[in-house]
């Protein structure tokens, strides 16, 4: 069973939607012994970084999140939710993440230029890191997927799996063992997204 881990904040029907048409089994839930029980974890997230993780904290699911992970278990971050496994972010100031992978979350506002709009909202095709990351075992690279932010993750190069051009090189999806994340939504990229879920589900 896949938890999907509910603390108030992320798309949390299209994910559970898209997550059976695959036919994995899915349970949306916020209770720490759900996920502790489960076989996989995802965390979603949508909004400013600030509210999500102080809402993750006041759950205490950030804890079981965290020994969940250190336990091998797989673990799969989408959009804000991948943004939290980072050491901090720096939106609307300098908060604590989960720190689960190395690097921090910036605004992609200095880096893609003045000729492109912000939040980057649409299709972008990804860029694959040498080695390919098991994520993509279905899906072949400059495959499009859907992008909504303002912030990305970076100086986190150890960890990044693949990449997509807006301007410039933005983080697409990392993975340091067991953790993974993606900053598009798989839920929301059609075909190419069901394909990179079900290689997680297959972990």
């Amino acid at each position: 069973m896949i938890a999907i881990v509910d603390y108030g904040v992320g798309n949390l029907f299209s994910l559970k939607s898209s997550l059976g048409v695959i036919g994995a089994e899915v349970e949306v839930t916020g209770d720490a012994e759900v996920l502790r029980n489960s076989e996989k974890i995802i965390l979603p997230g949508v909004g400013a970084f600030e509210d999500a993780i102080e809402k993750l904290r006041k759950t205490g699911l950030d804890k079981v999140i965290l020994e969940e992970a250190a336990n091998g278990k797989p673990l799969l971050g989408i959009c804000l939710g991948m943004q939290m496994l980072f050491e901090k972010s720096y939106e609307y100031g300098e908060h604590l993440g989960l720190g689960l992978i190395e690097g921090s979350v910036k605004s992609i506002t200095p880096v893609v230029g003045d000729a492109l709009k912000v939040p980057h909202i649409g299709w972008n095709g990804l860029i694959f890191s040498k080695e390919k990351s098991v994520l993509y075992r279905y899906v072949g690279e400059d495959e499009c997927v859907y992008f909504v932010h303002s912030f990305a993750a970076m100086d986190c190069d150890s960890a990044v799996t693949a990449t997509t051009e807006y301007g410039a090189m933005l983080t697409a999806s990392v993975e340091k063992g067991n953790v993974y994340g993606t900053q598009f939504h798989p839920e929301k990229s059609g075909e190419v997204g069901l394909k990179i879920l079900r290689a997680f589900c297959e972990l």
